[in-house]
């Protein structure tokens, strides 16, 4: 599903009534339509309860004139604060404020501070508000008679439905610009936009619905269009039953190269996770010292250990046996507890020039690359690189508020440059393709930020990875799948709680649901 900015969305909307030839006030129609029918859905009897809409002079105004006559023409008895003079109303709510007029909805002149404090105490009655005063299209903060009630509509107990957006918001920034309202209930229509998607902004959406008005789906498919938020149909398709005539090899032999003195669970995290995401065969090659812990972890793991430095981490020495370990395998996951120890870093570069096989860089495999940014251009095809905002921070040179500021365009430029597939985690995590398309994962919950879930992830991307042919596909269905995880637990046991280890526990649901 695509997500658009609001210049996209005005490019769309004229396609459909210019080019299509669906007009302008059928589209309207459909929206309030499709509007009424999301409130019904927690209202069902409309006649018991108190409706304002409160609308302005453009098109969203018109939207909810539309909703407000399908509530009258239902039983209900809508109140209608109009923010502007009759004769200032543009487009095609024109079209709406005569048939509202025919036939005798209730609108209330509220375009005056004056004239809105007169009637306040109407708003404060209702028990459902229709907030329908600006679309898509706002860029500025809202001062004045529209920044009043906004306020006033947030100090209101009623249940707060928005149409398209959330007034005060502006749709192409995550970022609060100013007053705002905050919904419980907001319709996009059409398609979402960025501020229905990310945080602090989607903050104040509440519960997002996406509604069709009718625009023809082939309008989306434009190349130019390269913002997708992934949907459980998207990736069903990566979690389809086996065949019956398979055996271990057919799902992948996978080296994982992980772990240190101390940092053993990331090693362990990052198999167990492989293994329960379906690889057929995975091993965990480590500094020798670390083996033993590994292993005691899952009996089906296999492990082999490496030559080691002092500090008791990988040693540059590991890299001849690391060429032989790797004949045979399908993939390598390089980078879980590694450290960055020098000797180990070493290790690190001289293996990577060297690997012919898919590669998913994560943890200090990351910050090893930050520090010999050559090696980038000469990583094995494809690649997978799987940074949270601080190492991305360290592999761009931007900091780490740049970073979650400017990710919408960071991300598609970093994987474009450099032909990789860039996964960055948090909070819809973001994946970028090499061909500069971006996708926003929806899953997952603030529990899941938590030691040891990146490793889970990295495993996770590396196993669908081996079992796939479609890259792109393993990659977003495997951070879907780790997102649903974190929300199947949070839901059982509830965010606060959430570890690492809840994550793999909660696999076998996860896939089962998406099968």
């Amino acid at each position: 599903m695509k997500v658009l900015t609001s210049v996209q969305m005005r490019e769309i909307d004229r396609k459909t009534i210019e080019e299509i030839g669906i007009p302008g006030p059928v589209l309207m129609e459909n929206a309030g339509f499709q509007i009424v029918r999301a409130v019904k859905k927690r209202f069902p009897d409309v006649r018991k309860e108190a409706f304002v809409v409160v609308a302005g002079k453009g098109n969203n105004g018109g939207d909810g004139l539309v909703v407000a006559r399908h509530l009258l023409n239902q039983g209900a008895s809508p109140q209608v604060f109009l923010l502007a003079a009759k004769d200032e109303v543009k487009g095609d709510a024109v079209v709406n404020l005569r048939i509202a007029q025919n036939i005798g909805l209730e609108i209330i002149p509220a375009h005056t501070p004056e004239l809105w404090q007169a009637n306040r105490r109407d708003l404060m009655r209702a028990t459902v508000i229709v907030d329908a005063i600006f679309g898509t299209g706002l860029l500025n903060p809202l001062e004045g008679l529209y920044a009043q009630a906004v306020d006033d509509i947030n100090k209101s107990r009623a249940f707060k439905v928005a149409v398209d957006i959330p007034s005060g918001l502006s749709s192409d920034t995550f970022q609060v610009i100013g007053p705002s309202v905050k919904a419980d209930l907001t319709v996009a229509l059409a398609a979402p936009k960025i501020a229905h998607i990310f945080p602090p902004a989607a903050d104040r959406v509440g519960e997002l619905v996406i509604a069709g008005i009718s625009i023809p789906d082939f309008l989306f498919e434009d190349p130019g269009l390269t913002l997708d938020l992934v949907e459980r149909k998207d990736v069903a398709v990566f979690f389809q039953k086996r065949k019956r005539d398979t055996h271990k090899g057919s799902y992948g032999n996978l080296l994982i190269v992980a772990g240190s003195w101390g940092k053993t669970g990331a090693a362990a995290l990052a198999g167990k996770a492989a293994l329960k995401m379906g690889a057929g065969l995975v091993t965990v090659a480590t500094a020798g010292s670390a083996l033993a812990a590994i292993a005691k972890t899952m009996d089906e793991l296999m492990t082999e250990p490496l030559p080691e430095t002092q500090e008791r981490t990988i040693s540059a020495a590991a890299v001849p046996k690391m060429l032989a370990l790797l004949k045979g395998k399908n993939g390598l996951l390089l980078g879980p507890g590694l450290s960055t120890h020098p000797e180990t870093a070493e290790f690190v570069i001289s293996l990577l020039s060297k690997v012919k096989v898919p590669v998913v860089i994560d943890a200090d495999g990351l910050n090893v690359l930050a520090q010999r940014f050559d090696v980038l251009s000469a990583l094995p095809k494809p690649a997978v690189l799987t940074p949270h905002p601080g190492e991305f921070a360290r592999l761009t040179g931007f900091s780490t508020q740049d970073v979650l500021d400017r990710r919408l365009d960071l991300v598609p430029a970093f994987a474009k440059e450099h032909g990789v597939y860039l996964v960055l985690k948090g909070y819809r995590t973001l994946i970028g393709a090499p061909d500069g398309r971006v996708f926003v994962n929806p899953t997952g919950n603030p529990g899941m930020a938590t030691a040891g879930s990146g490793d889970v992830l990295s495993g996770m991307i590396a196993s669908q990875v081996i079992q796939e042919k479609d890259t792109l596909g393993a990659v977003l269905s495997a951070v879907y799948a780790h997102g649903l995880c974190g929300d199947l637990a949070a839901e059982k046991n509830g965010e606060k709680t959430l570890s690492a280890g809840d994550l793999i526990k909660f696999l076998p649901r996860a896939i089962k649901e998406l099968e």
